[in-house]
């Protein structure tokens, strides 16, 4: 009895269903026979659809060519006119054999379809035509229903009305889903034969078209044979129709399927921490929203060095260079800059996963540079005031007031010449220095060096980088491209000019040098610095074979009873390349801190980072003097020294000799009557 009921209430479901599709036969042939369709046609809404191919920004590097794509949208454009004629026909043969004869709703198509679903007793055929699957997949869902088909309707033929067939079927062949990924006939082409659209045959112009009616199902990746007999159907169809010859036909049939998934386009997503910096300085500097370059199709030139990027991405990925981390990982950031442009040839903002316009290390870090900061806010200005590299300073536990500054090591010489203070980065020989020539002059030097301090940076703590707020990798970068630049600065950037999508140039660097320090000073600077990885804390920073000058600098961890390091750091430069790197964790705690070693960290990341991205490069000299010379120097000095010392105490000595014999002189002279009134 049961089974009766459900069978009864299916039969007046199926007749209800029925009359459903019957009623919507009946409205579609009157409507379109009195022309209401049409009339009504004329409001319906179809401002969201656009005949604009979408077009990624394409960022090209420093020599012109390109090095990443970046867009909104899932796929890129192709106009009509660059897919193949084969290609046209096989999507409509079998998609829609009226489209050029129908203003967007095929009656017959449809009618067949419906009569279909009456005998199958649900809604299973779609009858759509192309103009009409175009509106379902950009304005509308796919949901089967009597009130989406009727709107499919009205907005179908509202599109016919607005755009001609060729623009219908650009707008389609571009958004239409291919499986495996593909949006569009450009991604097809390339995810399934590695072509470009243009070089598509017949038979492979055929299978594109077949995948349409069911993507995953007809993958030919995972199911061959299947695609190739839907192939075979869409031939059939366009020899049916007169798009193909029986030869061809023949052909095309028999021609060997060769797949081919080249991964998509190679420059998608491409050098992603280069690309985030180029966005952010676009936005901040340039004023453009990052929704204008994601669909803008802007073309971006930058001063990327692709070579460059790929050694400093590759050092990256190299775990052994950098800390063992404890539950997170150590982080990372830092830049190679080219010092007679400004240009940033190469940047990574980060270790693990990046996020898009993510925290960038490279730009957006703030923290203390430590030790590495001693050559912009004391030695230069010391040098500028009159000190040589050869003079000797104070290295001994002393106070300034409250601050005393202690080295790292805790051993003091008493003086060392400046020279060494730098070598072996003395803590305390370079705040009585900063103290010697004066805080403000050490501030204002910093502040030619490009570096914004703060009124809490005013104090002696300054000159071993004890910031308020800190710098990031490529500012520092940028403060010692004055040293190989001979004493000049060039603002850092990535960005050389922007052209829109009609071809206007909307912006374009227009940088300047600036005079920070004279070029005599600049090379006394890089002769220290030089001391620093020949002979000094910087050793490991040594580049095989290329002369190479920088400054280590760290900070300890601001927590009692810990004796570990916050941040380090290494700048650094060859006469062609300066390069910035910092390494610590996002958060420091108890936990997490960095602990010193000459295999891992900043210095060994720099000397891997630049000796890869200089592989290709010349070698090129400084030009002045090494530390040994000025060791030599100085020995020569102190032999002077002694000799003008014995010498002194020798004057010293028969001057004496002299003035005591003359004395015995002057006391017999009076003895003997000599001298009285006379």
């Amino acid at each position: 009895m049961k089974l009766n009921s459900i069978k009864v209430f299916i039969k007046k479901i199926k007749k209800w269903h029925l009359l459903q599709i019957i009623v919507l036969i009946a409205l579609i042939l009157v409507l379109s026979f009195f022309g209401l369709v049409y009339f009504f046609s004329k409001s319906a809404d179809i401002s969201a659809l656009k005949n604009e191919l979408p077009q990624p920004t394409i960022f090209y590097d420093k020599n012109g060519e390109i090095a990443s794509k970046v867009s909104a949208n899932k796929n890129e454009g192709v106009p009509i006119s660059r897919v193949p004629t084969q290609m046209k026909n096989a999507l409509v043969a079998i998609e829609d054999r009226r489209f050029y004869r129908h203003n967007g709703v095929d009656l017959i198509g449809t009618s067949r379809a419906l009569f279909r679903d009456v005998v199958a007793g649900e809604m299973a055929e779609g009858g759509s035509t192309i103009t009409q699957q175009l509106i379902k997949n950009t304005l509308l869902t796919s949901q089967k229903t009597m009130k989406r088909k009727m709107q499919e309707v009205f907005l179908a033929l509202a599109v016919e009305r607005k755009y001609s067939k060729q623009e219908i079927l650009q707008m389609y062949v571009n958004q239409i889903y291919f499986g495996n990924g593909a949006y569009g006939i450009k991604q097809a082409a390339s995810k399934y034969f590695a072509k470009d659209v243009k070089d598509l045959s017949i038979s492979e112009s055929a299978m594109l078209a077949g995948l349409i009616k069911a993507p995953s199902a007809l993958n030919p990746y995972n199911h061959l044979a299947k695609a190739i007999q839907r192939r075979n159907v869409v031939l059939d169809q366009m020899k049916q129709q007169g798009y193909i010859t029986k030869t061809q036909y023949e052909y095309a049939k028999n021609e060997r399927v060769v797949l081919n998934d080249k991964g998509g386009d190679p420059f998608r997503g491409k050098y992603p921490y280069y690309v985030d910096q180029v966005l952010d300085e676009a936005i901040h500097q340039y004023g453009l929203s990052q929704d204008d370059i994601l669909t803008g199709g802007y073309k971006i030139y930058t001063e990327l060095d692709p070579g460059m990027q790929s050694a400093m991405e590759n050092t990256y990925q190299n775990e052994s260079l950098f800390p063992k981390g404890t539950d997170d990982l150590v982080q990372s950031g830092g830049v190679l800059l080219d010092p007679a442009t400004g240009g940033i040839r190469a940047l990574v903002g980060g270790r693990g996963t990046h996020a898009f316009r993510g925290y960038n290390r490279a730009s957006q870090l703030k923290a203390q540079p430590g030790s590495s900061f001693k050559p912009l806010v004391v030695y230069t200005p010391a040098l500028e005031e009159g000190w040589k590299i050869t003079d000797m300073l104070k290295d001994e536990p002393m106070k300034f007031g409250t601050y005393q500054p202690s080295n790292y090591d805790h051993q003091y010489a008493g003086e060392v010449p400046m020279y060494e203070a730098v070598k072996e980065s003395k803590n305390v020989s370079a705040v009585w220095l900063l103290n010697e020539v004066g805080i403000e002059k050490g501030l204002e030097a910093v502040n030619r060096f490009g570096i914004q301090l703060e009124k809490e940076d005013h104090h002696l703590a300054v000159a071993l980088g004890g910031l308020h707020k800190g710098v990031a990798p490529v500012n520092i970068a940028e403060a010692f491209s004055v040293f190989p630049n001979q004493g000049t600065r060039i603002k850092a950037h990535v960005i050389k000019k922007i052209v829109d999508g009609d071809g206007k140039v909307v912006a374009e660097w227009k940088g300047k040098k600036i005079r920070v320090t004279t070029k005599a000073v600049a090379n006394h600077i890089t002769t220290m610095l030089l001391g620093v990885v020949e002979q000094g804390t910087g050793k490991a920073a040594q580049i095989p074979g290329r002369e190479t000058a920088g400054k280590t600098g760290s900070t300890q961890v601001p927590i009692q009873g810990i004796n570990g390091l916050k941040d380090q750091w290494f700048v650094g430069y060859t006469p062609q390349l300066v390069g910035a790197i910092w390494v610590g964790y996002d958060k420091t705690d108890s936990e997490h801190y960095l602990i010193p070693s000459s295999n891992v960290g900043a210095p060994v990341v720099f000397r891997e980072a630049m000796e890869a991205a200089l592989k290709n490069e010349p070698v090129e000299k400084f030009h002045v003097s090494h530390i040994e010379t000025l060791i030599q120097q100085r020995k020569k000095e102190q032999i002077f020294d002694h000799f003008q010392e014995n010498f002194n105490n020798e004057v010293q000595k028969w001057e004496e000799k002299w003035n005591k014999q003359k004395e015995k002189w002057q006391k017999k002279w009076k003895n003997n009557g000599h001298g009285k009134g006379h």
